[in-house]
């Protein structure tokens, strides 16, 4: 997975303010002073985590299930097995089948067989196939098959093409029997692997739908299995803001787990609107590592051109304090620290977040507060 871009998918321009942002030291803590930023106009859309990738595992025999590979969350590499189920009718059906290979064989020999004795050794020369004239053999050859072919009575050579016909398609006929019957093994070899199923990539179980000794029947879904190492968003955006996205692009979220934003970036975006709700759905791919998982909440903020550009204060993420619910700040008044709440926006560049409200600019913020430190002193 390429590494994100950083940018602020709502910031434009900083401007700095008496003394720029860069950290300073004010006794025993780090500082920094609060700038403001140019915050164009954005809506927050609600969506949902889910796996980067999903498939739902189906049953392709009927049968008992015999194993499973665990519960939900357990991990499985690519290629261990999932599920197993009873193959004992269907290796009774290949016994069967691999019989009939057999016989089809023993058939196709003879029948080449009979061939090759029709071609070297035709029944046409047999003094057995027409009364003779109680002499030898080659007498009877010589005139009474000659004697017989003047008469208009019969035609040797005619005779010998069809018994030779004949011969040869009982060979294609035996041939095709063999092909049957093996082709009815590899149709039975293909269910014997149908009935052990296996992880087709590294991923973890998201939901079991059967037990072991449950019988199951062709299609039946069985098991969700899903590759969760890296997780995106899909959310429902209005039409107006989905114009305001591209592919590629980074914008801020913020998942139910943590509260701190990540950076998504727009993986899709789907071609057709929901003519009921004039929506268009859209992927976000979220950073690897992101804490949480799939059915979870998550905010996603996207641009909206519709809302003129505003001026926001904006601090380092290093002097936000998470005491609570509410994030909040140390400000320095009159060099005695005091602790403020604040109402965080979105990122602003790679380091630093809009503030909504309880900071103007300008103000000297704390820079990783230690834990002990309270408003009006150490």
């Amino acid at each position: 997975m390429p590494e994100f871009v950083r940018f602020a998918a709502v910031a434009c321009t900083a401007i700095m303010l008496s003394g720029g942002a860069t950290a300073q030291t004010s006794g025993s803590f780090e500082t920094a002073v609060v700038t403001t930023a140019q915050i164009g106009g954005s809506a927050t859309i609600g969506g949902t985590v889910t796996p980067f990738k999903e498939i739902t595992i189906s049953a392709q025999i009927p049968g008992a299930v015999t194993s499973m590979a665990g519960i939900e969350g357990q991990r499985v590499a690519e290629g261990e097995v999932l599920i197993t189920v009873d193959d004992a009718d269907i290796v009774a059906q290949r016994n069967a089948a691999l019989a009939q290979v057999y016989q089809a064989q023993a058939m196709l020999q003879n029948a080449q067989m009979q061939y090759t004795r029709e071609l070297y050794a035709p029944r046409q020369n047999s003094i057995s196939g027409f009364p003779g004239m109680g002499v030898p053999s080659m007498f009877d050859q010589f005139f009474t098959r000659g004697f017989s072919d003047s008469m208009g009575q019969g035609n040797s050579a005619l005779e010998r093409q069809a018994d030779l016909f004949a011969q040869n398609s009982g060979v294609d006929q035996a041939q095709s029997g063999l092909m049957q019957a093996q082709a009815m093994v590899e149709s039975l070899d293909v269910k014997l692997r149908d009935a052990t199923l296996l992880a087709p990539f590294d991923g973890i179980i998201i939901q079991r739908m059967i037990e072991v000794g449950d019988t199951v029947q062709p299609g039946m879904p069985m098991l969700k299995f899903a590759y969760t190492d890296y997780l995106r968003v899909e959310a429902d955006v209005p039409v107006r803001l989905a114009s305001g996205l591209s592919e590629g692009s980074i914008v801020p979220a913020r998942l139910d787990i943590g509260g701190e934003p990540v950076e998504a970036r727009v993986a899709q975006i789907f071609p057709i609107a929901d003519p009921l709700r004039h929506t268009v759905k859209v992927k976000f791919d979220l950073p690897y590592g992101t804490a949480g998982g799939p059915g979870m909440y998550v905010e996603v903020t996207v641009p909206d051109l519709s809302i003129t550009v505003q001026e926001q204060a904006a601090v380092p993420t290093a002097a936000l304090v998470w005491r609570g619910s509410l994030p909040s700040v140390f400000v320095l008044e009159n060099g005695v620290p005091s602790l403020r709440v604040v109402r965080v926006g979105y990122p602003v560049g790679s380091d630093r977040v809009s503030v909504v409200s309880g900071l103007s600019g300008g103000e000297t913020v704390i820079l990783n507060p230690p834990a002990t430190l309270v408003s009006g002193g150490n």
